[in-house]
């Protein structure tokens, strides 16, 4: 996503290197942002939540963690939607010799040069990776199960004069962000529509067509899934690495691993010295449900049984003064979750404030608005690519639903959670 999109909308950053920023800067707005608004002192760093319950005589949550017990009127559960790793569970894997890791766990301390490397995965992860290596190690084997879509990221460094510009008239940078925000609203139209999917196929498969000439590899790299029905991604240069002569690109899953091999399940084995787990990350089952226990007990796992649902996306029924975000069915396939998250704290302040203009403690969505919320989602996820796009996704959780992204694009988002109604909620002292 560019980054002057995927950027907080109080917090404009004029001074982005590139369209894409690189991680360094990345890090360092956010420290930046954190330091000015005061909430950096209000971080505790290097904790683990290991509990948290709905106490109902008190009517607050007590949250136990690494160095104690919190409580609080409201809790707010910000753990990310891509933040858990996820890695293979394949024989042999504990006895590999050499470096082995998830990107997610990156090893700076591990020297790769000169390795031989194999990547597991070709998602959002794996096309930021391959490239970066490539270069770098003497062979590398890229372990493919399914081939993604691709189209071109148009990375590009930002001139010196257009961040002049943005510094001395920020409207020229906003406008720019709107410009970007209505672009990427029209990359949604394919995901509900097959018969512009079927165009945005064509073009969007003309990247593959120009950047890799040979027909063997390109056949291997072709998808044949709806565009969309996995995650669409950016890149300039993951195709262009992958027709290098120092890459393998194996399209037979991982089978086992062994001291210094990795054997693929059409028996075909491969020297590595070192393992990149591009595996993707845990959406659908999040580590904090479990631990999570609302006014009845039950905790979130047991409440969701294999399947998260909430109210907007934000709340949950039976689990009182309790907030998601990038919660059940707001992730997206097209544009910047931070502005579905920053909806969806807009949301979170109506709450709060119904409740306190109410003369009100506590505040839990009634369970048959949350049921209308969560049928009409599914109803409209019906038919979109990621439900009916011929392919398995980490979008469909474990009993087969998605209850991953939103069936619609930012803006209808931001007006649906955007209203808070008081018949939705249940208030009480």
């Amino acid at each position: 996503m560019e980054s002057t999109l995927y950027s907080l909308s109080f917090a404009p950053n004029p001074d982005w290197s590139r369209t894409f920023a690189p991680q360094g800067e990345i890090l360092a707005y956010l420290r930046r942002v954190a330091d000015e608004h005061g909430v950096t002192p209000l971080i505790r760093f290097n904790e683990t939540v290991t509990g948290a319950r709905w106490d109902d005589a008190a009517r607050e949550w007590v949250v136990r963690s690494t160095s104690g017990e919190w409580r609080a009127q409201a809790l707010v559960m910000a753990n990310g939607a891509l933040s858990d790793p996820i890695l293979p569970r394949v024989p042999g894997m504990e006895t590999f010799e050499g470096p082995a890791f998830h990107t997610a766990h990156w090893d700076a301390a591990a020297r790769l040069d000169g390795l031989r490397v194999a990547v597991i995965g070709t998602g959002a992860s794996a096309i930021q990776v391959v490239p970066a290596l490539q270069p770098r190690v003497a062979r590398l084997v890229v372990v493919q199960r399914t081939p993604a879509w691709v189209m071109p990221r148009h990375d590009r460094a930002v001139p010196a004069w257009r961040r002049a510009m943005y510094l001395r008239f920020p409207a020229t940078q906003r406008l720019v962000r709107a410009a970007l925000h209505l672009r990427h609203e029209l990359l949604f139209q394919p995901f509900r529509h097959a018969t512009i999917r079927r165009v945005a196929e064509w073009v969007i498969g003309g990247h593959l067509r120009r950047q890799v000439r040979d027909p063997a590899l390109r056949a291997r790299l072709t998808p044949d899934y709806g565009i969309g029905c996995k995650r669409l991604l950016l890149s300039d240069d993951y195709y262009p690495a992958l027709t290098r002569s120092n890459v393998d690109v194996v399209t037979s899953p991982l089978a086992s691993v062994g001291p210094r091999q990795i054997t693929t399940a059409d028996g075909a084995t491969h020297e590595v010295d070192a393992i990149v787990y591009a595996t993707g990350f845990r959406v659908t089952d999040p580590l904090l449900a479990p631990v999570v226990h609302g006014r009845d007990g039950r905790s979130l796992a047991d409440a969701w049984a294999g399947s998260p649902k909430a109210h907007m996306g934000t709340t949950v029924a039976g689990f009182p003064n309790l907030f998601i975000l990038m919660g059940p069915n707001t992730g997206l396939g097209h544009s910047s979750v931070l502005m579905m998250a920053e909806a969806q704290f807009e949301h979170i302040l109506g709450v709060l404030a119904l409740a306190e203009t109410a003369g009100a403690r506590v505040a839990e969505p009634r369970a048959e608005a949350q049921a209308r919320f969560v049928a009409w989602v599914d109803r409209a996820n019906a038919t979109t690519v990621w439900n009916a796009g011929g392919c398995t996704s980490w979008y469909l959780d474990r009993t087969g639903r998605n209850s991953a992204l939103w069936p619609y694009g930012v803006d209808r988002f931001r007006r649906t959670v955007g209203r808070v109604r008081h018949e939705d909620y249940a208030l009480a002292p």
